[in-house]
């Protein structure tokens, strides 16, 4: 091989080249794609489509001839050699998916729960009805068709159920929600005006609750009248005390007799003895 074409520091898996046929033999073939360094196409990677699948136990010579021009990609980088391909690999592979990536697909088909997106992976990725808009979604027709190239973000990666789980509305701006409306200056000096009137009611309520006192003989509680404010009303302890000072006085009275009776009572005496006088 004359002539390098290709940096052998930035070979990498995946890229492809048009390579030529150099050497065949039963293990495989070499291939010229422009570098230094040999490129082995190994028998089990040598794909043919007009020869698939009734040619794939044939000899490498029955399927590939010197000087040949075939599509090959880079399988393998190793020190002293590259290994290459003729199966077109994937885009993405299991280990290269990671949740959050933002990927590129065409709509591959619809059904009534989402749609399949192909997205250059062993599986396409399903992106659900939910996942389509922020917004209600009544059928994945409505935002999507076959063939359409659409971009979502990985939302799940389930590699032993070779499952892609994929989000359109991840990547959309949320939508904003409406604030209710604040209230103007004078509703709130009004709303201020009604704690203030509150506040005096309750206020004035607190004022007429009982109050307590302690008198002779005893405690009693007294409350202010409404319609006579500061004048104390009688309690039943000092109605009751009242009413028996009242009863006793009059007993007094009851037990003194009157001047106008004793004086009857001398004169009537005085006669008596002066008739029964010698």
């Amino acid at each position: 091989m004359e002539g390098s074409v290709v940096a052998e520091d930035d070979l990498k898996p995946k890229m492809s080249y048009k390579g030529k046929v150099v050497k065949v033999s039963l293990a495989g073939a070499l291939i010229d794609i422009g570098i230094d360094q040999p490129a082995v196409l190994h028998v089990s990677q040598i794909v043919l489509e007009e020869s698939e699948p009734e040619n794939q136990n044939k000899n490498v010579s029955d399927l590939l001839q010197v000087g040949q021009e075939i599509d090959v990609w880079i399988k393998k980088v190793k020190d002293d050699h590259v290994e290459l391909t003729m199966i077109k690999p994937l885009e993405l592979e299991w280990r290269e998916i990671k949740k959050e990536m933002i990927v590129k697909g065409s709509v591959v088909r619809m059904e009534k729960f989402g749609a399949f997106v192909e997205i250059g992976a062993e599986r396409p990725g399903l992106i659900h009805i939910s996942e389509m808009a922020h917004g209600y979604v009544k059928s994945p027709s409505d935002i999507l068709q076959e063939g359409q190239e659409i971009e979502a973000q990985v939302i799940e990666v389930n590699r032993k159920k070779k499952q892609i789980k994929l989000s359109m509305k991840a990547l959309q701006p949320e939508p904003v929600k409406e604030e209710p409306p604040k209230p103007a200056a004078w509703a709130k000096d009004k709303d201020k005006d009604k704690d203030k009137d509150k506040d005096k009611r309750l206020k004035k309520k607190k004022d007429k609750k009982p109050k307590s006192g302690s008198g002779e003989g005893g405690e009693f509680s007294f409350t202010f009248s409404d319609s006579e404010p500061g004048v104390a009303e009688p309690t039943a302890m000092e109605i009751a005390i009242r009413e028996a000072m009242e009863k006793a006085k009059s007993r007094q009275q009851k037990s003194k007799p009157s001047k106008a009776v004793s004086q009857v009572q001398e004169d009537i005496l005085e006669r008596t003895l002066e008739n029964k006088a010698p």
